[in-house]
């Protein structure tokens, strides 16, 4: 079961559609449930209204499993640059121009992204509906998975599993490693990161050196965290046809104990 509403966001001033699933038997019980929040919005459950056309299907994955959480999702902004901006913590860094190929003032705003999820968005969440409160996870793709990794960090007493799915680091690649470094990971329960083999089709070098680079913050992770996970996904491309095919795999892993 789906949910859909507007919540407005202090540091944007704007308002943004949130959706919520449910489980299938939530209304006829009284149980609290553990809450994943994803980016990305309108790409997580459905088809119909994706952009491009293509989403993860987690709603018809979720009910068919008949796995008991609740998905909080938020919508991308997707004027302009405002998806950078909102999923990279730092202004683009150098390696990201190398590859851009051009100079970038892009990124920067993350943390009142995630400011908005902690401390306006996650109340609502848990006011509105029975979930278990400390039992809070996030995951997200590319740049979402930026900012997933980032929300680990910076607020690990908050979101205990975390899921980057083809993480986009190399737009902060630079600071991010730094900041994950120092952080104290100590609370992060699970953390899986994945990248595929064919996410740049045409560049098998630029490839490889994006698996090196996301590869080199996952050594970090994985020093900091007892239970992790990395993927190389064998012909995975960086589309959502890719993303849907494992999404059950990150799941089963992030709650494998539920």
């Amino acid at each position: 079961m789906l949910e859909k509403f507007h919540v407005y966001m202090s540091s944007f001033k704007q308002d943004r559609m949130i959706r919520v699933y449910l489980p299938e038997n939530y209304h006829e019980s009284h149980k609290c449930y553990p809450v994943l929040y994803m980016h990305d919005g309108q790409n997580v459950f459905e088809d119909e209204g994706a952009i491009k056309g293509v989403s993860l299907g987690l709603k018809d994955y979720l009910e068919e499993e008949k796995v008991e959480i609740i998905v909080a999702a938020i919508d991308l902004n997707h004027e302009g640059e405002e998806r950078i901006n909102e999923y990279c913590p730092w202004k683009n860094g150098a390696i990201a121009e190398k590859i851009i190929g051009k100079p970038s003032s892009s990124g920067g705003r993350g943390e009142q992204y995630l400011a908005f999820i902690v401390n306006e968005l996650k109340p609502l969440i848990d006011e509105k509906y029975r979930t278990i409160k400390e039992h809070t996870s996030m995951a997200g793709i590319s740049l979402g998975g930026l900012i997933s990794t980032y929300a680990a960090c910076r607020y690990p007493q908050i979101f205990k599993r975390i899921a980057a799915i083809s993480p986009g680091y190399y737009r902060n690649q630079e600071e991010l490693e730094l900041f994950v470094r120092d952080s104290d990971l100590s609370e992060i329960k699970k953390f899986y990161m994945d990248f595929g083999t064919h996410e740049i089709r045409d560049d098998e070098e630029l490839n490889n050196e994006f698996h090196e680079m996301i590869h080199s913050i996952y050594e970090i992770v994985s020093s900091k965290i007892a239970d992790t996970r990395f993927e190389t996904i064998q012909n995975g491309e960086h589309n959502y046809t890719s993303f849907k095919k494992r999404i059950g795999e990150v799941l089963s892993y992030l709650y494998s104990d539920l």
